[in-house]
């Protein structure tokens, strides 16, 4: 996979893509790579704006995006945004919020190409924290909770 950038993050590196001067995807890398410095001012103010999430998580997102989905899933992301920080939402209080079913959202959550900014770490499992980037491996799992934790919860 090539990014058009690639930031250090407090639990590891993100991959940002850009797409016609709009952010398209936000990628967890697993597994190091070297960085690559931002090459266009939307991808430095990305990574600003990221940089002053890690030190605040009231830090206030304001980019253009392109993410790219079903209408549905488009749904689903506009839902989590509605998620204030600092809270959580279940699958199946969010299906219930756009009249969908628990496992649903939880394929929207994981198909998330900005997480992050769209804040799919905020939606949990009625009986847990529930699963991450289509996962529940350590890796995936221990971002989810970073984010949390720094969130407060």
């Amino acid at each position: 996979m090539d990014f058009d950038a690639i930031i250090e993050a407090p639990f590891g590196q993100l991959g940002l893509r850009e797409d016609h001067e709009q952010l398209a995807e936000i990628v967890f890398l697993l597994e190091r790579k070297h960085g690559k410095p931002p090459t266009s001012p939307l991808l430095e103010e990305a990574t600003r704006q990221l940089e002053a999430y890690f030190r605040d998580p009231e830090a206030h997102f304001d980019l253009p995006l392109a993410p790219k989905g079903t209408t549905f899933q488009q749904r689903v992301w506009q839902a989590m945004c509605r998620i204030p920080v600092g809270r959580t939402s279940t699958y199946g209080e969010l299906a219930n919020s756009i009249d969908s079913a628990p496992r649903a959202v939880g394929q929207a959550c994981g198909s998330n190409p900005l997480p992050i900014i769209v804040p799919c770490h905020r939606v949990i499992s009625a009986t847990g924290k529930g699963g991450f980037m289509h996962s529940r491996a350590a890796g995936p799992l221990s971002i989810k909770n970073w984010l949390l934790a720094h969130e407060g919860r």
